[in-house]
């Protein structure tokens, strides 16, 4: 049986990619192998958001010819867009974009029968949505379901327009049938993403809204949890979270891209907010929705960001009481406006503030963690004694309990980010 071994850069829209190829190989035959291991097939989903996912890319293309320079080697996702022909390094044998993944098997098989290799980069702008479709998710209980891709809004420090496209939103029949078929697979947490998941609907013109999308996966017989990716502060205001919290089995959990807690530097990196706008987005949430936790993005050393901007961005993240940060140091992309803007800063200082950046994001996640001592949660158990609340908090359990399951656990202590607790028995006191 031949062999075949994923390697997966950058979000989760290119996780659930990856889930989705996976399948396909294993449709055809194919063992799924660690990418570290020796292998037939050599899947690297890359990413080109940033410089460090660019370089990490390249990387594991070139380590896994060194691993087998016998195996055939696979590049996709968007770096595979952005550069196309130009990744035939050694041992590639298929390069593909963002389109055609359902395909990756046959267009694999096609290039290994004509001895070439093979450059499957399609125009995004031509593209529909493609309807991919995931069996299982390896360790977990949680599936992700991608309802939508690419991103119009053309931030100047971002590529993803580019490599991702123009909007393209799933249908909800498809949304709707796709949930069913999870839950039935005994799924009980659905993970819903996209590239630009706020916009959802938009491409289809018939009035839906990521609403819409919400309560087509709600109406899922036996789903307990609804999860939303990256979603932005515009489209959060009182009216929305208070139609979202009608829905029972959504978790108390957003990620709310911020970037910057500057003004000005939101100004220059062309989103569509500010300041005062994202903190009406938050208390919105935390109105609706008391106790959730609030996570987000940042990008350190913007050009032209001062000194003064940097510690407008530390106040902010402070005031706002963050459960968790993300943290990136600019990263320059070719191709963006903001890579001929004047004010680069130098990699020390953009290095040295994603740091310090760090640091409080780790503190803000570490008071997160210790609130929830002594309370009761809900925990969906995966693999090695752990699993997650529904604010998206890791509970081990000692001893653990076996994955796929629904418990309700009491915190007794918190280790850093990590909860201990044990089980409650379900005649036990709520």
């Amino acid at each position: 049986m031949k062999t075949v071994g994923f390697m997966t850069l950058g979000c989760k829209a290119n996780q659930y990619d990856s889930e989705a190829m996976l399948e396909a190989f294993r449709r055809a035959g194919y063992a799924p192998r660690e990418f570290h291991e020796f292998c037939d097939v050599y899947l690297v989903n890359s990413c080109v958001v940033t410089g460090t996912g660019e370089s990490k890319s390249m990387k594991f293309v070139r380590q896994a010819f060194r691993k087998n320079p016998g195996a055939e080697i696979i590049v996709a996702g968007c770096m595979a867009q952005q550069k196309g022909e130009k990744l035939f390094l050694p041992g590639v044998r298929l390069v593909l974009g963002n389109a055609r993944r359902g395909e990756v098997v046959a267009l694999l098989e096609e290039a290994i029968a004509q001895g070439v290799s093979l450059c499957a980069v399609e125009n995004l702008s031509s593209q529909p949505f493609e309807n991919l479709e995931i069996e299982a998710s390896e360790g977990h209980s949680r599936a992700m379901l991608k309802i939508q891709e690419g991103c119009e809004n053309h931030c100047s420090y971002c590529i993803i327009p580019s490599v991702r496209g123009p909007l393209r939103s799933r249908p909800l029949a498809s949304i709707r049938a796709e949930a069913r078929r999870l839950s039935g697979a005994g799924f009980f947490e659905i993970v819903a993403t996209g590239i630009h998941l706020s916009s959802y609907g938009l491409d289809l013109r018939d009035g839906s809204t990521l609403l819409d999308a919400v309560s087509a996966l709600h109406e899922a017989p036996g789903l307990r949890r609804i999860r939303l990716g990256s979603l932005e502060p515009g489209f959060i205001t009182r009216e929305s979270a208070r139609a979202l919290s009608a829905f029972e089995k959504l978790c108390p959990q957003f990620h709310l891209s911020l970037q910057s807690g500057s003004d000005g530097v939101l100004k220059r990196m062309r989103r569509q907010y500010g300041t005062a706008r994202f903190k009406e987005a938050v208390a919105a949430l935390r109105e609706f929705f008391p106790g959730c936790a609030i996570t987000s993005d940042l990008i350190c050393g913007f050009p032209g960001e001062s000194e003064e901007d940097f510690l407008k961005t530390l106040a902010f993240c402070q005031q706002i009481g963050f459960s968790r940060l993300h943290v990136f140091p600019y990263s320059r992309r070719e191709g963006t406006p903001a890579a001929s803007f004047p004010g680069q800063l130098p990699k020390a200082l953009r290095q040295a503030r994603a740091h310090a950046l760090i640091a409080l994001g780790e503190e803000l996640e570490n008071a997160y963690a210790q609130s929830f001592v002594g309370k009761q949660v809900e925990v969906l158990c995966e693999e090695g004694g752990c699993g997650y609340t529904r604010e998206y908090l890791r509970l081990r359990f000692p001893p653990g309990p076996k994955p796929g399951q629904i418990l309700r656990a009491r915190v007794l202590s918190a280790s850093g980010p990590l909860l201990l607790g044990e089980e409650v028995p379900p005649s036990g006191p709520t």
